[in-house]
């Protein structure tokens, strides 16, 4: 008896405890059998008011687990198991079964955990498995943080995982004390689109989320595109997390969409997510008008160009809380760095910015379409690119609907057929179709749409395309174009933004992604830009934006010269105009 309180006595010794925390934190325990956790089992059942266990760094075998899991079964105070990394060395096989015991003690004893980490473990689906009826049951109703980082996952796991989070929200819902899980931690887990997608639903139900990491899963535009739709419902949320993804312009479009709803956001991490030059200016734009309390925002190693990362920067500078930039690793070239730095530090916002130090160099202009074959085909369905807000979930019945010239549910009118004249105009424009299209000339505002960007720029470049100086044909093209523009430039900062990356691409003067094509310019267009620049609907933002990217392309426009210096004054006027 003296020889067993004396082994208790050593073992407490070099066990942290107190605040109801009992840990063996990195003790390095090779625990195979009953007998080998017989102390450790021993010390928790002796252990009153166990509120929290860690066994993290130590190993795990099924009959020790069971032995474990005994003692854990009149622990009906236990709140945060920290239990990650725990199995180094077993066979896959045996985890899942080691898992149902410590879960089923945990029922049993009527635990109601609030923290539950199993990271580390690379348990497979097969462990997802071991977890789910523990995470199902009412000792998970009143679960806040859920991590699972590094477990292999996989697809199987990540849907399994889903499940069982949406029926413990059902379960929960059913008592009156819903999940209202706040931390959910899953990266390095091989989720890809549909275990992302799965979870989405889940995240969607939920609504309370807070934090969410899941870097490194080979998620791309599709499985993006879900979470960003899941995170609306989440307006809590402060830290999102998908370093390591593919966005490409799609997923990011869909992102900065999402975050224009979301007024609790401090750190977002998007580095190595190629989240591309049209995408960095589209979040920009959400930066400009939403996202107040931001401190941390990460777009390193995303392929963006210098004028895009001047314009992250411009627009960072303005938020009040931000406390750090990270557009290391992209595309600026030794000049690009140089003008961030100095931009940043003319703003005595210099520390702001973190180190350039891996940068890539300017991009080929050769190469523009070479890294873009693998894209998925996401360039293939351009209306899908971009949707406005109030859009953003319509069914298939409503664009059918739509379509076909029939009211849709939010009761606004499909667009009537367009003339004869102006889609004639739009094949082959000239001055004098123009002219001739006299009062129907409104149809061509019609034409264009803010849920179509691409085409929007389409339109508004065939109307440039036909000015001259004939004060009857300049007329003409002037005021359709401020019809057309101000159609285009009155909606959200994010709208506008995505209208006038598209026609930055069109103009050659933004990396566009995959079929991109480049429109030949004449002097009438940016002409017709000069003009539009100095009305009212084109606001400092939107000349702030062109002048960027006009600027840092200095070989541009070459054969329009004369039109070109003419429009930089311009924007450089209204961008300096005091309001």
């Amino acid at each position: 008896m003296a020889d067993d309180i004396s082994q208790l006595a050593d073992a407490l010794s070099k066990t942290h405890v107190g605040d109801g925390e009992l840990s063996y934190k990195g003790r390095g325990l090779k625990l195979d059998n009953a007998e080998s956790a017989e102390e450790l089992a021993l010390e928790i059942e002796q252990y009153q008011g166990l509120r929290a266990l860690r066994l993290e760094g130590n190993t795990v075998g099924v009959e020790a687990a069971q032995a474990i899991a005994k003692a854990l079964e009149s622990k009906d105070q236990l709140q945060r198991c920290h239990w990650s990394d725990m199995f180094t060395g077993r066979l896959r096989s045996e985890i899942p079964t080691a898992l149902r015991s410590l879960g089923s003690a945990l029922m049993s004893a009527g635990a109601r955990l609030t923290e539950l980490d199993l990271s580390d473990n690379a348990f497979g689906p097969d462990g997802v498995k071991g977890i789910e009826q523990l995470l199902k049951s009412p000792s998970c109703h009143s679960l806040r943080e859920l991590r699972l980082n590094n477990c292999g996952m996989g697809i199987g796991g990540g849907k399994i995982l889903a499940a069982a989070l949406i029926e413990c929200h059902k379960q929960s819902s059913a008592l009156g004390a819903p999940l209202k899980l706040r931390v959910f931690i899953a990266g390095r887990n091989r989720l890809e689109n549909e275990g992302a997608t799965a979870l989405a639903q889940a995240f969607q139900l939920l609504g309370s989320l807070e934090e969410v990491h899941m870097p490194q899963n080979g998620i791309n535009h599709a499985g993006v595109t879900a979470l960003a739709s899941a995170m609306r419902h989440n307006p809590e949320l402060r830290v999102l997390n998908l370093n390591d993804n593919t966005f490409t312009k799609r997923g990011a479009l869909a992102m900065a969409q999402a975050l224009r709803h979301l007024r609790n956001v401090q750190v977002i991490n998007f580095g190595d997510c190629l989240v591309r030059s049209e995408g960095a200016v589209a979040l920009t734009a959400v930066l400009r008008e939403g996202l107040p309390v931001l401190k941390e925002l990460n777009l390193s190693f995303g392929e963006i160009t210098e004028a895009a990362a001047l314009v992250v920067a411009q627009t960072v500078m303005e938020k009040p809380h931000m406390e750090k930039v990270d557009l290391n690793g992209n595309c600026l070239g030794e000049e690009g760095c140089e003008a961030l730095r100095e931009a940043m530090e003319n703003m005595d916002k210099g520390d702001m910015l973190a180190s350039l130090s891996d940068d890539e160099g300017e991009p080929d202009d050769d190469d523009d379409d070479d890294d873009d074959d693998n894209d998925d085909d996401e360039d293939d369905e351009d209306a899908d690119d971009y949707n406005n807000g109030e859009e953003e979930n319509e069914d298939e019945d409503d664009k059918v609907m739509k379509e076909n010239g029939v009211t849709s549910k939010d009761n606004s009118p499909a667009k009537p057929q367009s003339p004869p004249e102006v889609l004639s105009f739009l094949s082959c424009p000239s001055a004098e179709k123009l002219l001739q299209l006299g009062e129907k000339r409104t149809s061509l505002e019609q034409q264009v749409d803010l849920s179509d960007p691409d085409k929007a720029a389409d339109v508004l470049l065939k109307i440039s395309s036909v000015y001259s100086e004939e004060p009857e044909t300049k007329t003409a093209v002037l005021e359709t174009i401020d019809s057309v523009l101000k159609k285009l430039l009155s909606g959200s900062a994010l709208q506008s933004c995505c209208f006038l990356s598209t026609l930055l691409v069109l103009m050659g003067l933004l990396k566009g992604e995959g079929k991109a094509r480049k429109v030949p310019l004449v002097p009438g267009q940016l002409l017709c830009l000069e003009h539009a620049v100095q009305q009212d609907y084109f606001t400092q933002d939107h000349a702030t934006l062109l002048h960027t990217f006009l600027s840092r392309n200095g070989e541009a426009l070459k054969s329009c010269s004369s039109a070109r210096e003419r429009l930089s004054s311009a924007l450089q006027k209204r961008c300096n105009a005091k309001y």
